[in-house]
């Protein structure tokens, strides 16, 4: 269990630090106390253990402001709690509640059905014979969405990986500095093409290939690597950075290239 979640004073002290980042440097421990439903007293304790730990700085009376190592701490708690969250709403809730999948062949309400990925959309195929399997809640016919709950197993699904191709900006030569063969080849043998600053669209679109999307490209691009599919990101110098921190945030493999 995250400590913030079991532990009430690491709440409390989590709480009271995100309410003086909020509020720095003018800090009113009596505002903060009554945030977060605490005496004053206890506000002024804790903002002083916070302080003695290197998370909190003091600079003059009712004057504080949060420090490196406190923004560091408070980042990695709120990442902790985010991964929780996300088990429960994805791993608990997630098979307690009802989704929608492609039905490969006609399906009945009630019918069990085996549940897959195919081209990074989930689907439903009469019968018990895959590794996870569900039970529709809808008819449907074949290529129709279907909905299904009462999940069982795990689905199968290799995760993809991701390449970066860098295309340098328009003061470096842009589009017209790419190596043609490199982009072409990358994009033809992607499942899926994203795309990052105008450079990085107009290279796609000279290879014959137009880009699936040309903003959020790092989130799409793993998201789509989440669920299975091989994803070449073409990205501006100065875009490649955003793609591959987000890439890097998800756990998703990547490479990154010169086009």
């Amino acid at each position: 269990m995250v400590d913030v979640l079991d532990n009430k004073r690491a709440a409390t002290r989590f709480r009271i630090l995100v309410q003086i980042a909020e509020r720095q440097p003018a800090v009113s421990q009596g505002e903060i106390a009554e945030e977060v439903g605490v005496t004053s007293q206890a506000v002024s304790e804790y903002i002083r253990d916070l302080v003695d730990e290197g998370f909190v700085e003091k600079e003059g009376r009712s004057r504080y402001r949060v420090t490196n190592e406190g923004v560091d701490w408070l980042f990695r708690t709120a990442d902790d709690v985010r991964r929780f969250a996300d088990h429960v709403t994805g791993d608990v809730l997630g098979a307690m509640s009802e989704a929608a999948y492609i039905a490969t062949d006609d399906i009945a309400d009630g019918e069990t059905v085996s549940l897959s990925v195919e081209d990074g959309l989930l689907h439903a195929t009469p019968g018990d014979e895959g590794p996870a399997t569900g039970v529709a809640t809808t008819d449907a016919e074949a290529g129709t969405d279907v909905g299904v709950t009462s999940f069982e197993g795990v689905m199968e699904l290799e995760p993809g990986s991701v390449t970066v191709l860098q295309v340098p900006a328009v003061r470096t030569g842009g589009s017209r500095a790419v190596d043609q063969e490199t982009v072409a080849e990358h994009c033809e043998d992607a499942d899926l093409v994203v795309a990052a600053g105008v450079e990085a669209v107009v290279a796609c679109r000279e290879f014959g290939t137009d880009p699936a999307v040309t903003f959020a490209a790092g989130a799409v691009a793993a998201d789509g690597a989440e669920r299975g599919l091989d994803v070449t990101a073409v990205a501006t110098t100065n875009e490649v950075g955003r793609v591959t921190d987000v890439l890097r945030d998800a756990d998703v493999s990547y490479e990154v290239l010169e086009g």
